[in-house]
Formats: structure tokens, C-alpha cells, sequence
């Protein structure tokens, strides 16, 4: 199931790399949100996420993007805007589901008979 997930993760970063960051979005704040490196914050825990599991401190961050992401979404006027960033958002879920699939496994291993 994890690794299903993680190709759709790989397909969803090769969709957003396609896409073009929505025209006048360099430079502004939305909720005190640079959108620059919202996306690219996004990116990076995603590809962080395809290379491996988090370390604790980057899954807490990734975590936060994605209330950040949630909050910012519904400030945004413009269509394309707003369908860039919900893809962004989308990531972020993704990405975050799969750490606490990666989570679960890694508990339930520890706590068989057959793992010590």
C-alpha cells in the first residue's frame, strides 16, 4: 500500500513540476505565507518523503505545512491560483499519509514477537 502511495506521490510531483506557478504569485503573502516557498517547502518534503521516511522533526514540519496550506487556500481570488495550490495541498496530504502508513508499519513491527 505504501509504495502504491508513494508512486502516485512520484506522479503527482511530475504533474506539479509541470504546471506553472501561477502568474503573480513571486513575491506575495497570503496569511503571512510567502507563496514561493510554500511551493517549494511542499516540493521539498515530498521529495523527502520519496527518499525515505522523515525524521521526526521534518514530519512535525510537514504536518504544519499542511495546516498552513489548509488556511491559505480559501484567501486565494484566482482560479488557476487556487488550482495550483490545492495540487500544492494535495502533496502535502499525500505526503503526510504516507509517513503515518511508514509510522504505523515501523510500530507494529517493533511490537511483533518476531522483531526483537
Amino acid at each position: 500500500m505504501v509504495e502504491e502511495k508513494l508512486d502516485a506521490l512520484s506522479q503527482m510531483m511530475a504533474e506539479h513540476r509541470a504546471m506553472p506557478f501561477p502568474a503573480g504569485f513571486r513575491g506575495l503573502d497570503i496569511e503571512d505565507q510567502d507563496m514561493v516557498m510554500l511551493d517549494a517547502d511542499t516540493y521539498g518534503y515530498a521529495q523527502g518523503v520519496l527518499n525515505g521516511p522523515l525524521d521526526e522533526h521534518r514530519g512535525r514540519g510537514l504536518i504544519r505545512l499542511t495546516a498552513v496550506l489548509e488556511r491559505v487556500l480559501p484567501a486565494i481570488d484566482d482560479e488557476y491560483a487556487t488550482r495550483y495550490c490545492t495540487h500544492v495541498r494535495d502533496l502535502a496530504v499525500l505526503a503526510t499519509e504516507i509517513e503515518t502508513l511508514r509510522e504505523k508499519w515501523s510500530s507494529n513491527e517493533e511490537g511483533s514477537p518476531g522483531s526483537r
